[in-house]
């Protein structure tokens, strides 16, 4: 696609009144003061990654893990507390993903079939917000990567059509998952329909109930879809005999998708996010974007993505924090979470489970602890209580930052992105558009023209509910409850004080 065709200069139609700006609200939380002086600007280059097709899509997905100062700590074993094998996984996921996750490989090739699936939305557009910045007021230059393009309108396809295709490839009938917004689900749905598979979801009560036309979507591509908790596993009616009225949470739905996997040997697991696997094959984001910042002469000084489990932010941030490694680029890379459920910024940094009843590998990330349960949030994709560990390990090394942002100011800023730019966008990118704004609206105090990128996975259109509720002005922050997380960090795993 031509980027002059992207690049909008009409000015806004409406106006309207961007939240008061204060230091203190930034509220930034680096991890660590990263030890790199910053270097000259540099121009990105499109050859930096190996090679893309004719239509600008990458053949290799990135590892970040051989360029990192550091390696990351490794899984574990939920009994023996050993490092895990790649026979461990065997029963959930097929070998080619169990190769990739444990990979040390740079690049991995992308598939034939795979890439030609892509093509259906890929490359997707990277576009200039300049009617947003002209309501902001602001000599800063904004870009956002969309991706909401796909057939099931989130960054979503990019893992599950390689996931559906891998599980395809290896005999398996039937694959089951987890979704808490349904943009997962939805996505798994649409691939597993490409590859004649059997697919059954099982979608967070909240989110279930907040947005029955996700539901619609899954079953539409043939998946079966249940509410979480259900009656259907251990792991659900567990729950439900304690809370009969729970929301659920996206660590319970994996524990139901995860139980049903482990006892059926023609089923495989399918996760949508958190797992490196998952992380590698959405560097297609990134890498894309290399390319086309290039193109039109442009570096990023700013690099901003909502996090939930964290694969569109690696997706997005990866490529580019390997052009930082090689001193490149200096962006400063910033992961935007929601205050209400606020892992990176609050949480610690421990070994601890990935889904609620303990069934999965003990993984060292940023955990609110697994039992912990997330106030219902619009935002369901981001309503999870740890982070990928490749992203904790990064934020660890000091190499990205990470804020957190309620819920009514993230919808404010999706309000004049819409308004301005046409699009709505999903309640979880509404995070980084907000903390795009503060940036911006910062550039504009100090008279800085940075260049900003900010990862928008995902269009919500099946997410009008939550806009509705805010125009009505009766959505509410729900904040981060200290005495339920102390409550659900006191069952983290002992592990924790032999592995820190």
């Amino acid at each position: 696609m031509a980027m002059s065709s992207l690049l909008y200069t009409s000015p806004p139609r409406i106006s309207c009144t961007p939240s008061e700006l204060t230091k203190h609200s930034l509220s930034f939380a680096p991890k660590k003061q990263l030890l790199m002086q910053r270097k000259h600007r540099l121009q990105v280059k499109a050859s930096t990654v190996n090679n893309y097709d004719a239509h600008g899509i990458p053949k290799q997905w990135y590892n970040i893990i051989p360029d990192l100062p550091a390696m990351p700590p490794p899984p574990l074993h939920p009994q023996t507390l050993e490092p895990l094998k790649p026979d461990d996984l065997s029963s959930l996921f097929p070998d080619e993903l169990i190769r990739q996750e444990v990979s040390l490989d740079r690049f991995i090739d992308i598939p034939d079939e795979v890439i030609d699936i892509y093509g259906l939305w890929r490359p997707t557009p990277l576009i200039r917000a300049k009617r947003l910045e002209k309501l902001l007021d602001t000599p800063a230059r904004i870009y956002y990567k969309y991706e909401g393009t796909s057939p099931a309108g989130s960054h979503k396809p990019n893992t599950a059509v390689p996931q559906a295709f891998y599980n395809a490839r290896e005999g398996i009938k039937k694959v089951v998952t987890e979704t808490g917004a349904g943009q997962w689900g939805s996505s798994i749905a649409f691939a597993s329909s490409l590859f004649d598979l059997d697919c059954e979801v099982w979608q967070v009560r909240a989110s279930y109930d907040q947005k029955p036309y996700r539901k619609l979507m899954m079953q539409t591509w043939g998946a079966r879809v249940h509410p979480s908790p259900s009656d259907l596993t251990e792991a659900g009616r567990s729950i439900l005999e304690t809370d009969p009225l729970s929301p659920g949470s996206l660590g319970i739905a994996i524990s139901e998708a995860v139980e049903i996997a482990a006892k059926n040997s023609d089923t495989k697991y399918c996760l949508g996010s958190v797992l490196n696997h998952v992380l590698l094959h959405q560097t297609v984001i990134g890498e894309e974007c290399i390319k086309q910042m290039g193109e039109i002469g442009e570096t990023p000084d700013v690099i901003i993505g909502c996090t939930g489990g964290g694969s569109n932010f690696g997706g997005l941030a990866f490529p580019f924090i390997r052009e930082k490694l090689k001193g490149k680029i200096s962006p400063v890379i910033r992961a935007v979470e929601p205050s209400a459920c606020p892992s990176l910024t609050k949480g610690v940094y421990a070994y601890d489970y990935g889904d609620t009843a303990g069934m999965t590998p003990l993984m060292k990330m940023h955990t609110l602890g697994h039992d912990f349960i997330p106030d219902p949030i619009h935002a369901g994709g981001l309503r999870y209580h740890g982070m990928a560990p490749l992203i904790s390990h990064v934020y660890e090394l000091g190499l990205m930052e990470a804020i957190s942002i309620p819920q009514i100011e993230c919808f404010q800023g999706a309000i004049q992105f819409a308004r301005t730019e046409g699009l709505i966008p999903a309640p979880e990118p509404t995070h980084a558009i907000a903390a795009t704004i503060r940036e911006a609206l910062l550039c504009k105090e100090t008279g800085e023209s940075k260049v900003i990128l900010t990862a928008m996975c995902g269009h919500g259109h099946f997410d009008l509910p939550a806009y509705d509720k805010y125009l009505r002005g009766e959505m509410i922050d729900l904040s981060y409850s200290d005495e339920k997380v102390r409550a659900s960090m006191a069952k983290i795993p002992q592990v924790l004080a032999n592995q820190m």
